[in-house]
């Protein structure tokens, strides 16, 4: 049981009083209604750039530990495949995925390796699929804006996340202008979990976040728990903060050079608990960042040892790949070769993407293709003569299985 001695002390989120007038939305009664309109308490968060923290002994050892194994997780993503591996550009991708995915389930959005991978070349149906592939390129875009963290990056990882997602265009990358809340009800917010700030504290807000993000003082995976509650309760957006706080995660471990070559399953560490997490989130607006940071640790732990499972599993997927087209004396040019790699990030495929992501002709893809399926590598799904895709079933079912871990726990 932790006692007060043990717990990581930060400014408790303050509140000012509003009143709210609910609208009906056709489907609450007039009870509930009438029940739904009267004061409420809003959130005003407090000032974190210069925050002073006083981590407890054992809470220092255990961020540590977490910290080496992340960094050990990414050394061992490059050297099961080796450094100047054409596999190790997909393996990041495909981990980006997995993490894509599981920050996703974390809002009950599930989707299967399979339809992701159709989602990937725009030939999914699943809303789902699209969403979560939307959620893949603002991984993406945080990666690629880490090295310069500010309102303007943060927003738009939230432009890339909400364009892609059926009826999110209006408010991509805008910080909110209306009031949102946490909780069940959907046209009040009195009772809620969490009642972000009032929309006019968000950009202040922000900036405050960005210089605490941008502090070189503190152990990073502290830092980050921190950042990523302070997010969380800001909420500057109407929809997807939580999936562009849990990509900001990793932006900040990658400006930070904890983890640069791969990307670590961290939000599948959450996914195994998730009552947990926002359990740690609401202590953190009381005053106590340990849980939340106690949680980046396990998910960091998790991560780094079920993501070199996940690796090693693939990298075998690649390995066997490589036995079969040497089995049937392929010579070293042929365009199956070249594909293989690929297939580790985009495990269903067709000829389209081929020549868009690998320079081929329509010959030559086509050739690729039908050299894998020869080797016992790729089948065809689809039994039609146009639309054609082809699937490496090794590759799905691992990512499937490692997906199905998740939920089992």
């Amino acid at each position: 049981m932790q006692s007060a001695d043990d717990a990581l002390e930060v400014p408790a989120v303050g509140s000012e009083p509003d009143y709210w007038v609910a609208d009906s939305d056709g489907m609450t009664s007039r009870r509930a209604m009438a029940a739904a309109s009267g004061p409420y308490e809003r959130a005003v968060t407090p000032e974190i750039a210069a925050l002073r923290l006083a981590i407890p002994a054992d809470l220092v050892a255990d961020l540590e530990e977490a910290a080496a194994a992340l960094a050990s997780f990414d050394r061992h993503a490059a050297a099961a495949l080796g450094p100047e591996s054409p596999t190790l550009g997909p393996m990041s991708s495909i981990l980006l995925h997995t993490e894509s995915s599981s920050s996703s389930q974390i809002e009950n959005l599930t989707v299967s390796a399979r339809q992701l991978a159709l989602a990937q070349i725009d030939e999914s149906t699943s809303v789902n699929a699209r969403v979560v592939a939307a959620n893949v390129a603002t991984m993406e875009a945080a990666l690629r804006l880490a090295d310069h963290l500010d309102a303007a990056a943060i927003c738009e990882m939230h432009r890339v996340l909400l364009s892609a997602q059926p009826g999110g265009e209006e408010h991509a990358g805008l910080f909110r202008e209306q009031l949102v809340w946490v909780g069940t009800s959907a046209v009040s917010p009195r009772g809620a979990v969490h009642v972000a700030p009032h929309h006019e504290r968000v950009p202040a807000a922000i900036d405050d976040l960005v210089a605490f993000m941008a502090r070189d003082d503190l152990p990073v995976v502290a830092q980050t728990a921190i950042a990523h509650a302070q997010f969380e309760t800001i909420h500057p957006f109407v929809d997807g903060n939580g999936r562009t706080g849990r990509a900001l995660i990793h932006a900040t471990m990658h400006a930070k050079g904890l983890v640069t070559r791969t990307t670590a399953p961290l939000s599948a560490g959450l996914l195994t608990d998730t009552s947990a997490y926002t359990d740690a989130l609401t202590a953190y607006r009381t005053g106590d960042a340990r849980p939340i940071v106690e949680q980046l640790v396990r998910a960091a732990l998790f991560a780094a040892s079920s993501g070199s499972r996940l690796v090693d599993d693939l990298a075998a997927q690649v390995a066997e790949g490589r036995e079969a087209l040497a089995a049937t004396g392929l010579r070293s040019q042929a365009g199956a070769w070249k594909v293989l790699p690929v297939l580790v990030a985009q495990p269903v495929l067709n000829s389209r993407f081929l020549q868009e992501r690998l320079g081929m002709n329509q010959v030559g893809a086509q050739r690729a293709l039908d050299q894998l399926v020869a080797a016992g590598l790729l089948v065809e799904r689809t039994g039609q003569r146009r639309n054609r895709v082809w699937e490496h079933g090794g590759i799905v079912t691992v990512l499937d299985a490692y997906a199905a871990g998740l939920r089992r726990r």
